[in-house]
């Protein structure tokens, strides 16, 4: 239900023409209400109900409908008028560049003006108008409408579908170029990469070190630290050396276990070192040492971007994807901020199942058999 506030309307500089706005609805709501209307009772179903049950009201709108025309020509005569003192009024505020500019940026009032069928449904589009006007001076509130909250909905499912799809799609493309030897990984790193190597290194240092830091915290580290404790487990059971402690009488099982537990602790802990210590300064430096170690000719430049390029495309569309957007996203926030955001990207990114193939694949030395999800 829309409610006008009335204090934004008394108080707006443009309170007038809002008031002509809301008198202007009130007529098009009638016009149109009575268009449907009529229309309805040019049919034998309605006109014979009305005659049946509403004798007295079929012959007192007898005459109306019979004089269809001359009284739509009165609700035309109003909204002509209205149009032309807007257009006087848009002349003399010189609110267009021309003065003939007018009617052409309100193309759907002249064609609604004209008196057939097709051309008096341009008349809704002048309720949308008059609306969003309204809602543009916060005289009403669309946002508060079921309708609005319907099609919004379903318009934010349409568009976060849509721009998947077309995420995907990019990736995939750009993943095939790569891996077919397309220049576009020369074009990245000199176009992206390059100008940004700073921020790129500060961001991933920051990720890194709250990440660290979320595996020794209670609310996001249980999911890793779980993760961890089983594929270790796996690892050490598989063993074949620590898997024949189990035949030692009596406490073979108890050191088979007390070994899998301090091997687990050891790694979670030099896992939350190893991203704790790393610092933007380190990852700069990092790069740079195998940039400049690497000189090769170009025949091996060849083959070492395409084995490069090879191994990206290889890795997880769906990391891939949550990794760009989220790199995008922070890019627009204030560091604290994006620190936050990242992280909790990084923990949802950490609990997809492409990332524990990821980690079963590294601890179990295998390659990963990714399912993008």
């Amino acid at each position: 239900m829309l409610r006008i506030n009335r204090e934004n309307l008394r108080n707006s500089h443009e309170t007038p023409w809002l008031i002509l706005d809301l008198v202007m609805l009130g007529i098009l709501f009638v016009n149109l209400t009575w268009l449907i209307f009529d229309a309805l009772y040019a049919t034998d179903f309605v006109y014979g109900l009305l005659g049946t049950y509403f004798p007295a009201f079929l012959s007192a709108y007898d005459p109306v409908h019979n004089n269809f025309l001359l009284v739509d020509l009165v609700f035309i005569a109003i909204f002509f008028s209205e149009f032309c003192f807007r257009w006087v009024v848009a002349i003399v505020r010189k609110e267009h560049l021309r003065w003939y500019f007018f009617p052409f940026l309100h193309w759907y009032d002249i064609i609604g003006l004209i008196p057939t069928g097709p051309t008096r449904l341009f008349r809704f589009l002048r309720i949308f108008s008059i609306l969003h006007r309204l809602h543009k001076f916060e005289i009403i509130d669309l946002n508060q409408t079921a309708v609005f909250r319907f099609f919004a909905f379903y318009y934010d499912v349409f568009v976060e579908e849509l721009s998947d799809r077309i995420v995907v799609k990019v990736l995939s493309d750009a993943q095939k170029d790569i891996s077919a030897g397309s220049p576009l990984l020369d074009d990245i790193n000199a176009q992206v990469l390059a100008p940004r190597r700073p921020v790129i290194t500060q961001w991933m240092a920051g990720v890194i070190n709250h990440l660290g830091q979320s595996i020794q915290s209670e609310e996001h580290g249980e999911v890793i630290r779980e993760h961890v404790r089983k594929s270790v487990g796996k690892a050490v059971r598989s063993n074949a050396q620590v898997s024949s402690l189990h035949y030692l009488p009596v406490i073979g099982k108890t050191i088979e276990n007390t070994l899998e537990e301090s091997v687990t602790d050891i790694v979670t802990t030099s896992l939350v070192n190893l991203l704790s210590d790393l610092d933007a300064e380190r990852i700069d430096h990092f790069i740079s040492v195998g940039m400049h170690d690497y000189t090769p000719t170009a025949d091996a430049l060849d083959k070492e971007v395409l084995k490069i390029a090879k191994t990206i495309a290889s890795k997880s569309n769906l990391t891939i994807k949550i990794g760009k957007q989220a790199f995008y996203k922070q890019l627009e926030m204030p560091l604290r901020k994006a620190y936050t955001y990242t992280s909790k990207m990084m923990t949802l990114n950490m609990m997809a199942m492409d990332a524990h193939e990821g980690i079963s694949a590294f601890l179990e030395k295998r390659k990963p058999k990714w399912k993008h999800k």
